[in-house]
């Protein structure tokens, strides 16, 4: 009955080593989402921040060709 004993103990204790690696493997796994996180959110900022320079860029385009293009219907034609 001993050795069953012993063969229990050696086991669980082979489970607690196993279950160590398992917890720190996870905490490695999680550093790694949360670095992946935090660059997927400053990528996001970024694509938002170069999205208002293009859209206030094409504003500015589009307010210099009005008036270019209303200064041209109110010169009169030349003949």
């Amino acid at each position: 009955m001993s050795l069953q004993l012993d063969t229990l103990k050696t086991e669980r204790d082979n489970l607690k080593a196993s279950l160590r690696e398992l917890e720190i493997e996870q905490r490695q796994a999680e550093g790694t989402i949360k670095k992946l996180r935090q660059r997927e959110i400053r990528t996001k900022r970024e694509i938002d921040a170069l999205s208002t320079l293009v859209e206030m860029q094409e504003q500015d385009e589009k307010d210099a060709d009005k008036p270019a293009a209303a200064s041209d219907a109110a010169a009169p034609a030349s003949p």
